[in-house]
């Protein structure tokens, strides 16, 4: 059957799609479906196609059941545009629905609400087709949930012959069917196996430089990133080199970072005129983006770009802080305090569309010459475009001090004159037809948002930066955590109706943890302890010591999975390892970090030998931690906060700051205050060197 089915399979990877809002029970349209009360844009994108989508859920598994019928999953995102084309192509035409609804139970998912479905039926495509498969994602399965094949997008002509090859294999050979079924259950159960590790650990500076000369052999040292195309950010692996460097003082790691980010911030994978990051480039110099852009990967290069900046003092990378911050609050912050989820790479039904610029209508809005001529000089104007369809996707590859030799201009004026530019641009680019907004809200996605605020607070003091994160981190805490500390994973039009995941959880802890460390305000370390205590309860596998990705709560799928890899968000489990880590020395928990230390001593058999150990980044950071034992820098005291905030400036990524104005109920800072004097202690392990009162001190004693 697999070798039946390759030629039809079309693996588009990672590409994006337009959503337009769903739809309401009107005149206006001529077929309504079950996903018509849902809150996810993405569905309710489907909820007037022909086909009888159902969301997923016992309603539609009960029909497949009492119906005999296979299930037909269909998984998608908002920003996915072969979603869109397949939706138009197949989904929308009467004939293929005809088809789909007489033969199947139709489910759409939204693989950003649910990626527990996701990652069962993509790990299936994966076995099946023995190929990278991406979305849309189409899984057939048996009607009890078991997958028997998968693959992603196929035009019309060929879905149909997919649609109606299932129909006859069920018919004929329903034993195959099962025994496909089987086979395929039983992979996906075994993709993510683990052994827990019973020899006594050992986290060496030896094996740490490994890891780090393992992962530098990935490097473009050239165009920065992976080498090779199409280019990924892919923040926790440059936040694992900027560690590193740290604790080896290696300059080729440094090194790795400061050109990743330089390229990053010159090319067209940033809106050099609104400020933010695309999700990923097309070719291997970062200059064309797929246009959507994702909270996750903001949220994060945001915390790496300040990480970065807290070292090298670089103005650009301030620059781009404050101008992807300035979009953040300005297109993907709802009034609540939540953050939205993504904007489409497509608008008028054409991708890029909204941030691409012929040579004339640069020409005709830049009416001084004088500033026509830098503007095109400084971000690779031409004539006939850089990009297809003679369009330019703004980029630079020079400096502004080249360009002001080339047009006997002072650096200062070219400054200025491209500022004057770029908001000319702005504002006419703000009177086009806007891509479309995916407006819910997801706690995971928050979290990683709320850490890069804290970041950014961190890098130079801006206040603005903690209201914001402040006002966020209330928003979890009032909206999205229940009294028992349970989390809900979406928020939508006042619904939230998913229980969270690992993820969820493990990115919440940690950003309540980062929030405690700028605020000293303990009832972030008590929200994020509860966190901790119930994922403890509800996730944890004590036959491997890892965390399941889905609750006890949940109604079970085929398969209970494990993510123990990292992408481009942290694996849930090294998340949690980390949260977890950190969290237990703050508390001084002993049952925190025992879990922690089992999880990476879990995972080291494999990350240490590993040729590819940026699969494994946020692991790699936190071995990092456990070769090198973090600092504990407790500063106490009236005067703690001016003192904080000194610390706070300077690049100590090894080091976990407490304190405030008295000892408070950590144990770590019993017996630290001294009357009329705020003083800073340094220690390892609990054990302190003797406090002083310099901040200047104190960073050497780090140091």
């Amino acid at each position: 059957m697999k070798n039946t089915l390759l030629f039809l399979l079309l693996t588009l990877f990672f590409f994006s799609c337009q959503s337009p809002n769903g739809g309401q029970k009107d005149a206006n349209h001529k077929y309504t479906n079950h996903l018509i009360d849902q809150s996810s844009p993405y569905l309710l994108q489907h909820a007037h196609n022909p086909v009888d989508w159902h969301p997923w859920g016992d309603e539609a598994l009960n029909k497949a059941k009492a119906e005999n019928k296979m299930l037909l999953i269909s998984v998608g995102y908002s920003a996915c545009h072969w979603c869109h084309v397949m939706e138009h192509e197949s989904f929308e035409d009467t004939t293929v629905a005809k088809i789909m609804n007489d033969n199947f139970v139709c489910i759409k998912v939204d693989r950003e609400e649910r990626p527990d479905i996701d990652d069962v039926y993509m790990t299936a495509c994966h076995a099946a087709t023995g190929k990278s498969c991406g979305w849309p994602l189409n899984a057939f399965a048996l009607p009890d949930g078991r997958p028997v094949w998968a693959g992603t997008y196929f035009p019309k002509k060929e879905w149909m012959n997919v649609l109606n090859y299932f129909l006859k294999e069920r018919e004929k050979n329903s034993a195959k069917m099962e025994e496909y079924a089987v086979n395929l259950t039983k992979g996906i159960q075994d993709s993510e196996k683990i052994q827990i590790n019973t020899a006594t650990a050992n986290f060496t500076a030896n094996n740490l430089e490994n890891i780090g000369n393992n992962f530098l052999k990935q490097i473009d040292f050239k165009r920065g990133g992976r080498k090779g195309a199409p280019k990924f950010p892919m923040p926790n692996n440059y936040e694992f080199l900027l560690r590193y460097h740290d604790v080896t003082k290696n300059d080729q790691a440094l090194e790795a970072v400061t050109k990743t980010l330089d390229e990053m911030a010159a090319g067209g994978i940033y809106d050099q005129l609104g400020g933010g990051f695309a999700r990923y480039s097309v070719d291997g110099e970062w200059h064309v983006p797929h246009f959507e852009k994702m909270l996750y990967d903001n949220g994060q290069l945001v915390g790496l770009y300040a990480m970065a900046y807290r070292l090298t003092k670089n103005p650009r990378y301030k620059k781009v802080l404050e101008e992807t911050l300035t979009f953040i609050s300005r297109e993907l912050t709802d009034s609540n305090g939540g953050f939205y989820s993504s904007l489409d790479a497509d608008s008028e039904g054409e991708e890029g569309k909204f941030y691409v610029w012929t040579s004339e209508e640069i020409d005709s809005l830049l009416t001084n010459e004088n500033d026509l001529s830098i503007f095109r000089e400084y971000y690779d104007v031409k004539k006939r475009g850089n990009w297809e369809h003679n369009k330019n996707v703004l980029r630079y590859r020079q400096t502004i001090a080249s360009v002001a030799e080339k047009t006997k201009t002072t650096e200062s004026e070219i400054t200025t004159s491209l500022d004057r530019s770029k908001k000319i641009l702005f504002d006419y680019r703000a009177t086009r037809v806007r891509p479309g907004l995916d407006d819910k809200i997801l706690t995971g996605w928050n979290a990683l948002m709320l850490s890069g605020y804290v970041e950014a607070y961190r890098a130079w003091g801006d206040e603005t930066y903690l209201k914001t994160a402040l006002k966020n981190a209330n928003f979890i805490k009032s909206t999205m955590l229940q009294k028992d500390f349970r989390l809900n994973r979406n928020y939508k039009s006042k619904k939230s109706v998913i229980n969270a995941f690992l993820d969820d959880y493990a990115l919440t802890i940690k950003a309540f943890t980062d929030l405690y460390q700028v605020t000293f305000d303990e009832e972030w370390l008590q929200l994020a302890s509860g966190m901790a205590d119930y994922v403890i309860t509800h996730f944890h596998d004590p036959a491997s010591g890892m965390f399941f990705y889905t609750s006890d709560l949940d109604p079970p799928l085929v398969v209970r999975k494990m993510e123990l890899a990292d992408n481009v968000i942290p694996g849930s489990n090294s998340a949690m390892a980390r949260s977890l880590f950190t969290l237990g020395t703050f508390l001084y928990q002993p049952k925190y970090l025992e879990l922690s230390q089992q999880m990476m001593n879990n995972m080291s058999t494999t990350i240490v030998p590993s040729e590819q150990p940026s699969f494994y980044s946020n692991w790699c950071n936190l071995y990092l931690q456990m070769a090198h034992t973090p600092y504990e820098v407790a500063v106490i005291g009236n005067d703690f906060a001016t003192k904080q905030k000194a610390l706070m400036g300077q690049f100590l990524p090894n080091a976990f700051f407490l304190g405030g104005k008295t000892e408070g109920s950590l144990a770590l800072l019993e017996g630290k205050l001294q009357e009329d004097r705020t003083m800073i202690y340094v220690c390892q392990n609990k054990v302190c060197k003797l406090p002083v009162e310099e901040v200047e001190r104190a960073v050497t004693l780090i140091k």
